[in-house]
């Protein structure tokens, strides 16, 4: 009983005017209430008190470390293969609606696209030579005379795609179908 009398009386405080000489402005500007912004949504993120500039080596780096990808494809130094040209293109499905009388939800970017397309030329080679590995997010083909190995810059179906020689003009073209997680919403 004693602890509500003591809280209805501290309400009633708080609720009633102040008399002119009870308090000053800088009180009524400063309430013991917490401010509720919108960075108070969501759960309490916790702070340290030690100083993030003590514990930071400032260097010239663009990325941290964590921010590159671990890659089983490095590039080896010691190898004295070139790279050989390659093109990368990526590759849209369109129908005659969507090319004449912009019915779709397609545009000429690369956001509306389907697959990539890689041409790889490869002078001086045969097919049998070719050893192409394809991953997720990258592409490895090597020759007796060449290595390539690139990032691809969106993830792919690396399971499905498809690749075909042309011996006349000695060119590897890759087809590979893009996996992005917002597709739904250009297609």
């Amino acid at each position: 009983m004693e602890g509500i009398a003591t809280q209805l009386t501290a309400l009633s405080d708080l609720l009633k005017p102040p008399e002119d000489g009870d308090s000053s402005d800088d009180e009524l500007e400063k309430p013991n209430r917490p401010k509720f912004t919108p960075g108070n949504i969501g759960p309490v993120k916790k702070t340290s008190r030690a100083d993030p500039k003590e514990n930071k080596v400032t260097t010239k780096d663009i990325w941290e470390p964590e921010e590159i990808p671990d890659s089983a494809h490095a590039e080896d130094e010691f190898d004295p293969r070139p790279s050989p040209e390659y093109d990368m293109v990526f590759k849209q499905a369109i129908s005659p609606e969507e090319m004449f009388l912009q019915m779709g939800n397609r545009n000429p970017s690369s956001a509306s696209c389907e697959e990539i397309v890689v041409k790889i030329k490869l002078p001086d080679t045969e097919y049998k030579d070719v050893d192409l590995d394809v991953t997720d997010t990258f592409l490895d083909c090597r020759t007796p005379k060449y290595k390539l190995g690139i990032h691809l810059p969106n993830p792919v179906d690396s399971k499905n795609g498809k690749a075909k020689w042309d011996k006349r003009t000695e060119l590897l073209t890759v087809t590979l179908r893009l996996v992005r997680e917002y597709d739904f919403l250009n297609f």
